[in-house]
């Protein structure tokens, strides 16, 4: 099973159309996405626009290959689990975020081999046609997971990011629609994985 997400900053359209362009080419129905408050409604895989933090983790636990925007969450929870990651990051030039941190992190990260990315549709593809038999990332030893993952919290910590409860949801399978948008209190708000 391929877990997609794209966090809780807004849509991410350009990561979505490319997994479900690659899922209907490849024939591919084990991919489900949380795919945020999106306009877009994928055709070949599964989504809801969010999922709570239990169930995001659950979608983590049994999936082969993880496939993210370059959010910390998404990224901690793969490195955690020992999973594969593929991220593609989002970008700034294309209104898909402030600024261009994501593209630091997908290269930083990948760098040092901890996770794969894709900067665009096409790198996409190609690593999603290189991983057609995802294999469990090694995971990362007890010292260095525990020293990046407390960085990476501090640095999260320190930002403040709400987003809605806004997007696309499954109506019956296939099909999609637009959530109508009912503000949560903090107290009652789910954590969503960004």
């Amino acid at each position: 099973m391929i877990f997609v997400t794209v966090g809780t900053q807004g849509p991410f359209d350009r990561l979505i159309r490319a997994v479900d362009e690659w899922a209907g080419v490849r024939g591919r129905s084990d991919i489900f996405a949380q795919i945020g408050p999106s306009d877009f409604c994928p055709r070949h895989i599964r989504s809801a626009p969010f999922v709570g933090a239990d169930e995001f983790k659950k979608h983590v636990e049994v999936a082969n290959l993880i496939i993210a925007h370059a959010g910390m969450g998404s990224i901690i929870v793969a490195l955690e689990l020992g999973k594969r990651i593929v991220v593609m990051p989002r970008r700034a030039d294309l209104g898909e975020h402030r600024n261009d941190h994501q593209i630091a992190t997908a290269r930083r990260l990948s760098e040092n081999g901890r996770i794969l990315s894709a900067m665009d549709r096409q790198e996409l593809h190609e690593r999603l046609d290189d991983l057609q038999n995802p294999t469990t990332s090694e995971r990362l030893n007890s010292e260095t997971s525990s020293d990046l993952i407390r960085a990476i919290r501090t640095f999260i910590e320190a930002k403040n990011i709400r987003s809605d409860d806004k997007g696309c949801r499954p109506d019956s399978p296939g099909r999609m629609h637009r959530a109508a948008h009912q503000p949560a209190s903090d107290a009652s708000r789910t954590v969503k994985p960004s």
